[in-house]
């Protein structure tokens, strides 16, 4: 006969140390002890007479107890023993509470140190100490929504830290990562952010990051007068997005014009590690056209005194200034956050592969920094894709824009 809340209500003990059952139905039963109301289920799995406990009562009402009772019956008709089930959920729920977001955001510090300068990993950490894991530091990072991130990256933006709030995205998006390839997380949830946070245009490194504006600054750039060389550096420096000095220093030794690569040497790039650009048939142009004028000397952008030292540094800042672009409107370091910006939120491109081209710290999914040839011919097809967008938008072509806050 079935049980009532009354009944179970007001069950007593017997007072046998065993306890009393009483049943329920489908392997169901109260056990009434003196001290306590116990739920179990009475099961056979693999010809084994089993029980499982399914809570106590009045924590578990007899709806609750009843709910568990059918879906241990579903297990077990699907070939699973529910106790077995039971017991690695509780294993997984205690694994994720061990990998909180600090614990984990903690290991991919320790990991990624190396590949930093001290002062820049100085500033990570802070950042992570400062803005995030005071607010989903203790959160198991598996649960961790892209709402729970926003809340702790709008809490900068409401004191004006604009021009960091992106950073500790993108930082905050890297130990997602990580804790993708450790197994600790399904996926990096701060992709679901774009377009939700402030675009900070102003800073030490200003950069148009809107279409229809960088079509304008394209135009500006091929119809610029100046010296040859000056002209050269700023139509490639949108197509490759490496760092100002890493263009001026830029060897003829480096470049195969061939095999459309350029090959830039870890003891010129800022992490020290070699670095690898596939040229679209763009930028190959340009360089062929250059190299009638600087391909006898060692720089392609030799200095306009002597081509025995590099391009000044102030070259190409100089040449924005005299083209309209204030200092505080776009650099020539900002052609990096221009690629960054739209080929993530407009042109949709894999976020890995464009870190990967920035010469940031990428991992793969052993947790391994990639070497500077990892998945070469997906980023060749990105920089040509890239390359072929910015003659679009040159060419004034219909453009999505970017998604405003």
């Amino acid at each position: 006969m079935a049980l009532t809340d009354t009944f179970v209500k007001n069950a007593k003990s017997n007072g046998a140390p065993t306890g009393e059952k009483h049943t329920d139905g489908g392997g169901l039963y109260l056990l009434v002890k003196e001290a306590g109301k116990y739920w179990r289920i009475a099961y056979r799995f693999d010809g084994k007479q089993k029980t499982l406990a399914l809570g106590t009562y009045p924590e578990v009402s007899l709806l609750k107890a009843r709910q568990r009772r059918e879906k241990a019956r579903e297990l077990l008709a699907e070939g699973t023993d529910p106790g077995e089930a039971k017991k690695a959920d509780k294993l997984a729920k205690a694994a994720a509470l061990a990998n909180t977001f600090e614990l984990v955001a903690r290991e991919w510090l320790e990991k990624t140190a190396d590949e930093r300068m001290a002062s820049t990993h100085g500033k990570v950490t802070t950042w992570l100490e400062k803005d995030v894991i005071p607010f989903i530091g203790s959160m198991p990072i598996s649960t961790i929504g892209p709402r729970d991130v926003l809340t702790a990256l709008r809490k900068m933006e409401a004191r004006g830290a604009l021009d960091s709030v992106q950073r500790v995205k993108q930082i905050c998006g890297q130990v997602f990562r990580y804790a993708v390839a450790t197994g600790s997380a399904d996926r990096d949830i701060t992709q679901d952010l774009k377009g939700a946070l402030t675009q900070h245009k102003a800073g030490h490194f200003a950069a148009i990051t809107e279409p229809k504006q960088a079509g304008d600054l394209l135009r500006s750039i091929f119809e610029y007068q100046g010296h040859p060389y000056t002209v050269a550096a700023l139509k490639l420096l949108p197509l490759v997005f490496v760092r100002p000095g890493e263009l001026r220093k830029a060897e003829w030794a480096e470049i195969n014009l061939e095999t459309a690569e350029w090959r830039i040497p870890g003891v010129k790039m800022k992490m020290k590690v070699d670095h690898l650009v596939p040229l679209s048939v763009q930028a190959v142009e340009i360089l062929l056209n250059v190299n009638t004028l600087s391909g006898h000397g060692k720089f392609v952008f030799p200095g306009l005194r002597t081509g025995e030292r590099p391009m000044s540094e102030n070259t190409i800042n100089a040449a924005l200034r005299n083209m309209g672009y204030a200092q505080e409107v776009h650099s020539a370091h900002g052609f990096r956050a221009m690629a960054r910006t739209i080929m993530d939120e407009v042109m949709s491109e894999r976020v890995d592969l464009i870190e990967h081209q920035l010469a940031h710290a990428v991992k793969d999914a052993n947790g391994r920094a990639y070497n500077r040839t990892a998945h070469l011919p997906a980023r060749r097809k990105m920089m040509q894709r890239w390359a072929n967008y910015l003659d679009k938008l040159r060419a004034g072509a219909d453009v999505i824009q970017l998604k405003t806050a």
